[in-house]
Formats: structure tokens, sequence, C-alpha cells
């Protein structure tokens, strides 16, 4: 099988059931993922999240469309100070338990599973950014957590380069 790295694009925050959320997009396509599977997918978003817990409501998400049919939502939020829950769905992907091949109707997906190796492109540097903004100072920068992200670029060595 050959490898290619993808494109990450990153998109403005944005904030879902009171939780505020970075946005990382990957796909091969250079007109980036369509709008109706960016719809569809943070219309399922609410159902990924967890409750509050007095964590800063906030983390991120990666939604990938695949090179077939499919398309992935990974969904990570920040819970009891230090930890990442992962919720994930899945359009257009049979294999996966989606009921057809369509790209835009996202349902949950409860399997361990927490990213491909594209989708874990942004992994690392949001756990530095919730250490230097939230952990480190005496009061959290939830704000310039949200400002910290991966610049758009390649999922690959040193994602955003």
């Amino acid at each position: 099988m050959a490898f290619s790295e993808k494109r990450l694009l990153v998109l403005p925050p944005v904030e879902i059931a009171g939780r505020h959320l970075k946005r990382y997009h990957v796909t091969s396509d250079p007109e980036g993922i369509e709008p109706e599977v960016e719809e569809a997918a943070y219309a399922l978003l609410p159902e990924l999240l967890p409750a509050p817990d007095g964590t800063p409501a906030a983390g991120f998400v990666v939604l990938h469309r695949g090179g077939d049919s499919g398309a992935y939502l990974n969904a990570y939020s920040w819970v009891w100070d230090n930890v990442l829950h992962f919720g994930g769905g899945a359009a257009g992907q049979p294999a996966l338990d989606c009921p057809d091949t369509d790209p835009a109707h996202f349902v949950r997906v409860d399997r361990s599973w927490i990213g491909c190796v594209w989708e874990l492109a942004p992994l690392g540097h949001e756990r530095e950014a919730w250490v230097r903004h939230v952990l480190t100072p005496e009061t959290p920068d939830l704000a310039g957590y949200l400002a910290d992200a991966l610049p758009s670029g390649t999922t690959g060595t040193g994602a955003g380069a």
C-alpha cells in the first residue's frame, strides 16, 4: 500500500453544546471537505461530547474525508482537568456499520479506535497547547488555548508544515 500525507486545514473554533472546539479538516481534495459533509458531521457533535465536569469546556475535532465514500469525525474533549475524552462518528463506510455509502449520513461509532494516521496529526500539538494555556498558568487561558492551533499544511512530520 502506497502511503501519502493528506492536507490539513485549520478552521476557526466553534462553540457546540457549550463546548469550544478547534477544528481540523483532513482530506486529499484541494477543494476541502464538501459543505454538506461538514454540516452533517457537526450536527452529530452534541452526541459525541461529554457532560461538563468543571474542566474548561474545550477540545478539538478532526473531520476526515476519506478517499472512498467514507467520512470520519473524531471529537476530542478535555475532561477531569487533564484527560482527553473521545467520541467518534462515521458516514459512508459500511464496514463501520454506516447504513449506506452517503458521506453526509453520519452515525455514532462505538469502537475503541481514536483515529487513523492522518487524523492523529493534531494530538501532540493539542496536548502541548492544553498544558501551556490551561494547566501551567495560575488562571487557565481558554482564549489562548483556542487560538493556539497547528497551521494548515499537511498531516506529515511537523504537521502543519
